[in-house]
């Protein structure tokens, strides 16, 4: 069934309309239909006790499939409600990473109650994944791949993958090692399917196998993926030996988990939390929020000190006041642009730090056209509408000029300004998207408040 032909609210509406009268075998025929991911996002418009029984309704692969899907909240209240043989069946039925996933968002009673009905092999796999620091390569990784050896034939291959290909997260990708577990090469089903039943894996193996350790940054596991289009990639430890793969759905989860830490920081929130937004509390959400706005708001107070500083010049001409805001934004938004550009390019490793005099200069003359460019539509802007439209007669020609000027210089600093904190950040081992918007903006606005005033005082002699 896809969604995309009918409604999420045509199905809620029929489900419940079948739970009422108690056809639970319909309600089984027409969640079996559908799309695990889409059965996960149906439970959400049912209450607890329904979405357990519908659970209850599912096959067993199914089931562990749509319980992956489902949010923590929601999997630990099914976890409670399981009996300990329905919580093995569901195990049973998980990849190991999806477990070891699960495992560290559940409190200890639960995670206690998982591995008491996990078998010992099953147990000793989780807690070494458990060991690996949780930005590595190993927290994310899987060990059910498929091995193969140097001299199996094609149809040895065919076998092994037909006997234990059931419980891999992947057969297409196969791997080669050697009687150490050494990872000496890689093949794939398409090679197999091309090659006669009697050639051996040696022959046709790619040996240039691209891998990461185990204790490597996950993110550097992400961009190869996105560099050479990887299904799996291989993970190997300090000997060299396979230890287990990375696939594309984990890579894709690592890459949105990124993503909005960086939309988090670049926006003044901390947040560690992976629920949606309306089911994070408010005292929660307060947390997250409060110790930057705290921050921002005592070092804004640099640019309450500049304008109590040209109190005096203000009070003797009022109308630079009115410009404030306008030019104070601009200079704001110059800046987040230069910054949001470099910690794009800092995370694909386009650039680095021994591009900074580069990137500069790059910026400086950006900010510089972008600069002219706005001050010429403001010096008319400013002219012919705020003068003689408006009838603001206090604005001179000097007093356009300061406000002009004002703006090409004020761009040109925040450009340089936004694109060389990230880069100092990376280089200092600090998240250039920490350093972004909300305080490239502060610094920003205290400079273009000095620029500002600077030029008024010299082209205007307040």
């Amino acid at each position: 069934m896809n969604l995309e032909e009918i409604t999420v609210e045509e199905i809620v509406d029929k489900i419940s309309s079948l739970y009422r009268s108690k056809k639970y075998s319909d309600i089984k025929t027409i969640l079996k239909e559908i799309n695990p991911a889409d059965v996960a996002a149906i439970f959400d418009e049912f209450p607890e006790e329904q979405r357990i029984l519908f659970f209850r309704l599912l096959p067993k692969e199914e089931a562990a499939e749509t319980f992956v899907e489902l949010d923590i909240d929601t999997q630990e209240a099914f976890i409670r409600a399981f009996s300990d043989t329905e919580l093995k069946e569901v195990i049973d039925e998980l990849y190991l990473d999806d477990t070891v996933d699960i495992i560290e968002e559940m409190p200890a009673t639960i995670v206690k109650r998982i591995l008491k009905n996990t078998d010992s092999q099953t147990r000793a796999s989780i807690n070494t994944l458990l060991k690996y620091p949780e930005d590595s390569a190993g927290s994310i990784m899987t060990p059910e791949f498929v091995d193969l050896k140097r001299d199996n034939t094609v149809e040895d291959a065919f076998k092994r993958i037909r006997r234990t290909g059931v419980d891999k997260e992947t057969i297409y990708t196969c791997y080669v090692t050697d009687k150490s577990r050494h990872l000496i090469g890689v093949t794939t089903v398409k090679e197999l399917l091309l090659h006669e039943q009697d050639d051996t894996i040696e022959e046709f193996m790619e040996t240039n196998t691209i891998f990461v350790n185990t204790h490597d940054d996950k993110e550097v596991a992400v961009q190869l993926f996105d560099k050479y289009n990887f299904l799996a990639l291989p993970v190997v430890d300090m000997e060299n030996r396979l230890v287990g793969i990375i696939t594309v759905d984990d890579a894709m989860d690592v890459l949105q988990e990124e993503n909005t830490e960086d939309i988090h920081k670049m926006n003044a929130v901390v947040f560690t939390s992976e629920k949606p937004y309306l089911k994070i509390g408010v005292f929660e959400t307060w947390k997250s929020r409060i110790l930057w706005l705290l921050f921002l708001m005592i070092s804004a107070t640099f640019t309450s000190m500049i304008l109590n500083a040209f109190e005096d010049k203000l009070s003797a001409l009022i109308i630079l006041t009115s410009f404030i805001p306008m030019l104070t934004g601009t200079g704001g938004n110059a800046g987040g642009q230069a910054s949001a550009v470099i910690i794009r390019s800092l995370s694909l490793n386009e650039i680095d730090y021994r591009d900074v005099f580069r990137v500069l200069w790059k910026e400086f003359r950006v900010g510089l056209v972008c600069g002219c460019t706005l001050a010429v539509v403001n010096f008319i802007k400013i002219w012919f509408v705020d003068r003689m439209l408006l009838g603001a007669d206090s604005i001179t020609l000097k007093v356009d000029l300061v406000i002009s000027l004002t703006l090409v210089i004020e761009t040109v600093f925040a450009k340089m300004v936004g694109c060389v904190f990230p880069i100092l950040a990376k280089k200092m081992k600090l998240d250039p998207a920490v350093i972004s918007s909300p305080f490239i903006t502060t610094v920003i606005d205290a400079l273009s408040l000095l620029i500002y005033f600077g030029l008024a005082t010299l082209i205007l002699g307040i």
